[in-house]
């Protein structure tokens, strides 16, 4: 395994102008995103430099830009107001979460994150940007940020609103308007967050000096701190944890997928996990906020060269430069500006492509995306990510429970059944009456179990068939619910004295309903290999004299026609199909 996943110096002049790019695309959004975390804008450069340095060095997507990201930002504000009184327990929560990132990728859980439902992963998205959005309008008129999240700033709007600070809303609005009006062509070579932050940030030292700005920004590298964790508050600790190293990981491989398209390229799942665990632990252990895969930012690089780790790599040591040489200029950037340009990073996180087919799309994934986004919004993160997983899986589970049911066959009259072979009618129009034959296509589940026995409760004068065969030839997969529900069809055939043949189980079938017991309540050489044999024994069964219509002669001399057990016999294992 390579030490540094697709590290090659064939396209280091790529390389260098993607890095350089991504670091002046990733400095005001840095700088906005520590300021809204509430650990300051120092945190989220730092945020970009550690996350973004060594999520490369160690990742698994080439080309991926790591940093501070809307969605980590919104939570790592939370975790910080929780813990407003020791911030350093914050910062462990930021280290455990990166130690759950490194774990899940040792323990190759991270293509399992890619199952999350895309309704779910649309409706938290779609919720983050609306909570970016949220909380950015009080900076944006020149207030200082309801620290205690979504419903405190709405609370507080009408205080917003009656009392302007002016100056910051013209500035505010003047980064809208470059953020949102400059051509591609212009941004293409300056992007509009740095052009809106070279514009505005003199505009506000000449003419808006009443705005508030960021101030001070300490000097030189951070010192690490020291990680606590406390009894009564290790709960919340580790509930911060996984919800950081969830969402960082989902963030991450999202963006993953996009570079992939990009670059055609295959990134590694678990890699990735690792190498964005790593980084966010060291941001952690320096007191900088935590970061993911950052889109925009991994588009740029794409887009003008980048292809390995060295342009991330390169974006995070330019960013280090630029804290330590720049910092007294960054400390009179207005917070307006940087609002402006989180206001337009809310709008982008919104799935407004689904949003603009939720008329045409299915009613329940619009369900499912509209309950997490409001979730997400109103409650939490890991809450609404929960409810939209068991929500989509229920979802699930009935479609596939309703496909499963249309594809069971119960046939008591040789017209009813396309697939039956010329001699299988003729078997069936002979002991019209007497033969029921029950035809399973594709896998059973629990989510169709209990229908299918009420489905058999509604067949008309079910009692008076003598045999019934039940073919499970087409079933690849059974599981312990469906096999009860086997298991019950038996013990009611047996009740109305009737006889139960299987037909062609496959070799998992088979071991399921052994190990649920199915298979030891039934009578020996009840069990045929194709559904002609099952049938004609069937018919013996019943009654019919056709010289057609014979079992084989193995099991015609120990057929008892006239009776069917109510308890377990000895039985010969059933041939199965492998």
């Amino acid at each position: 395994m390579q030490l540094v996943s697709g590290l090659h110096f064939k396209n280091l002049r790529g390389d260098i102008y993607g890095g350089v790019v991504a670091a002046v695309v990733a400095l005001p959004l840095a700088l906005a995103f520590g300021v809204s975390s509430g650990a300051g804008a120092v945190a989220g450069l730092y945020g970009a430099i550690f996350v973004g340095f060594f999520a490369s060095l160690f990742g698994g997507t080439p080309a991926q830009i790591s940093g501070p990201t809307g969605p980590m930002t919104v939570i790592m504000a939370g975790v910080l107001l929780q813990f407003s009184h020791q911030p350093e327990i914050a910062f462990t929560a930021v280290i455990l979460g990166g130690m759950l990132q490194i774990l899940t990728g040792v323990l190759g859980w991270g293509k399992y994150i890619s199952l999350v439902p895309f309704p779910v992963v649309s409706g938290f998205m779609s919720g983050i940007g609306c909570i970016i959005i949220i909380l950015e309008i009080g900076p944006l008129l020149g207030h200082e940020a309801a620290r205690e999240g979504v419903l405190a700033t709405l609370q507080a709007m009408p205080d917003f609103l009656a009392g302007p600070n002016w100056h910051a809303v013209a500035l505010g609005f003047m980064t809208l308007a470059i953020v949102f009006l400059t051509p591609p062509r212009i941004g293409k070579i300056v992007p509009s967050p740095l052009l809106a932050l070279f514009v505005c940030t003199p505009l506000a030292f000449l003419f808006f000096p009443d705005a508030p700005i960021i101030g001070d920004i300490p000097r030189g590298f951070p010192e690490p701190i020291t990680p606590t964790l406390q009894f009564d508050s290790l709960k919340l600790v580790l509930e911060s944890a996984v919800v950081l190293a969830l969402l960082g990981n989902i963030d991450s491989l999202l963006t993953s997928l996009i570079c992939d398209s990009l670059t055609r390229q295959h990134h590694d799942s678990n890699r990735e996990c690792i190498g964005q665990g790593i980084g966010n632990m060291v941001a952690g252990l320096f007191g900088a906020i935590p970061g993911a895969g950052a889109t925009m930012r991994s588009v740029v690089n794409i887009r003008t060269g980048g292809r390995t780790p060295l342009s991330g790599m390169l974006h995070a040591v330019i960013l280090l430069g630029l804290l330590l040489g720049l910092a007294p200029l960054a400390e009179k950037i207005p917070l307006a500006v940087l609002a402006g340009i989180l206001f337009k990073v809310g709008i982008d996180i919104v799935d407004w492509r689904f949003l603009r087919r939720v008329l045409q799309a299915p009613r329940a994934d619009v369900l499912i995306m509209v309950v997490v986004l409001l979730t997400t919004v109103l409650v939490d993160l890991i809450t609404a990510v929960g409810v939209g997983v068991v929500m989509a899986s229920l979802f699930f589970v009935k479609r596939m429970a309703d496909l499963e049911l249309a594809n069971l066959s119960v046939i008591t009259h040789p017209h009813e059944e396309a697939s039956l072979t010329p001699e299988e009618a003729a078997v069936m129009a002979r002991n019209k009456g007497a033969i029921l034959l029950i035809h399973v296509d594709g896998p059973m589940s629990f989510g169709s179990a209990n229908n299918m026995i009420r489905r058999l409760d509604r067949v008309r004068e079910f009692r008076s068939f003598t045999s019934v065969v039940l073919d499970l030839s087409d079933v690849p997969v059974i599981d312990a619910t469906a096999a009860m529900a086997v298991g019950d069809m038996l013990r009611m055939i047996q009740g109305h004295r009737q006889h139960l043949f299987f037909v062609g189980m496959q070799k998992e079938v088979v071991e399921v309903l052994e190990g649920v017991g199915i298979m030891q309540q039934t009578r020996p050489h009840h069990y045929y290999a194709t559904r002609l044999e099952a049938l004609r024994h069937a018919a013996y069964v019943a009654g019919s004299k056709h010289p057609d219509d014979q079992p084989p002669a193995a099991t015609e001399a120990d057929e008892d026609k006239s009776d069917c057990p109510s308890s377990p016999v000895p039985r010969a294992r059933p041939e199965v199909a492998d």
